[in-house]
């Protein structure tokens, strides 16, 4: 039995062709025009109808960066496509052919890395991306949670500290704020700043312009302030956990997005700072935290077979 499985994000469209162990029989990637909604219909019908060709598939899953409705079939709202009340699944379906669904797209990781990954096994899982910002998916019960109206899990946007930074939200203090890929670059610019002693390494590799890739490469030979950023990244990712854990009480988080390349470089503390502000520490049993295992292919994975299940 095999499903289509459709990752859009902010720059490109990932797809392929899933069968039902989890296995990608063929993948392709097209560019994504995020600010033309229905050019970004026509690239998901397109790699569709050349994926389909010779072969007998049944539906196809969509993971889209943004608010899904509860009958998974509209995009509400999305931050980085031009997306506002979007009629995604009737669009597409209309011009393959074919059962859509569509569904967040770190949900749509969380299910592939429940099914096919890190999660395997596990009946209640806590998935956290780290990219740019923080997305989330959970799984109870061996089901995807998804809320009453379909927006569940924006896990990044729970409030860590009342007053805090400016998040593209609207809110402040949000988790995504102090345990993403943009807030470890905003720690080490700060730190280089306040105390450019501690950053020589981080300076030099930089050359006036530090983003991620310049303080992961830092930080592993040794300068001071990207190793600061990095512990400090891994102290918010437990604290954000540990509240997770006292309200949800998983089995398992699983830690995956672009971050978690460096997770050398921080989970070491994120677990301690989790096993240390746990709520109830040392009498109760404590969450296995697992990077994640299917890489890039996880949103794709995941939407292909929520498709089969649709």
């Amino acid at each position: 039995m095999l499903t289509i499985g459709v990752d859009i994000g902010g720059t490109k469209v990932a797809a392929g062709v899933v069968d039902d162990s989890g296995e990608i029989v063929e993948h392709t990637l097209r560019p994504t025009a995020a600010d033309r909604p229905d050019v970004v219909a026509e690239t998901v019908a397109d790699v569709v109808r050349e994926l389909s060709q010779g072969r007998d598939i049944e539906a196809v899953g969509v993971g889209a960066a943004g608010f899904v409705d509860e009958t998974r079939s509209m995009v509400r709202f999305a931050p980085n496509l031009a997306w506002r009340e979007e009629p995604l699944q009737k669009k597409i379906s209309g011009m393959v052919g074919l059962p859509v669904v569509i569904e967040n797209d770190a949900n749509a990781m969380a299910w592939g890395e429940t099914r096919f990954g890190a999660g395997r096994g596990q009946s209640h899982v806590v998935c956290v991306t780290l990219g740019t910002g923080i997305g989330g998916g959970l799984v109870f019960d061996g089901a995807l949670f998804r809320g009453r109206w379909g927006m569940g899990a924006e896990l990044g946007h729970m409030q860590v500290l009342p007053g805090g930074r400016q998040c593209g939200c609207g809110n402040v203090g949000c988790w995504e704020q102090y345990a993403s890929g943009q807030a470890l670059v905003k720690d080490a610019r700060e730190i280089a700043e306040a105390e450019p002693e501690r950053a020589r390494t981080l300076l030099g590799l930089a050359g006036g312009k530090i983003e991620g890739e310049e303080v992961t490469e830092a930080a592993r030979l040794g300068d001071e302030a990207s190793l600061a950023a990095f512990r400090s990244l891994g102290d918010w990712l437990g604290q954000g956990m540990a509240d997770l854990a006292a309200i949800l009480d998983p089995g398992c988080f699983i830690v995956g997005g672009g971050v978690s390349r460096a997770a050398d470089l921080f989970m070491d503390r994120a677990r301690e700072a989790f096993g240390e502000r746990i709520t109830g520490r040392g009498h109760r049993p404590l969450a296995e935290i697992k990077l994640a295992e299917l890489g890039a292919s996880a949103g794709v994975v995941g939407a292909a077979d929520l498709a089969r299940r649709r």
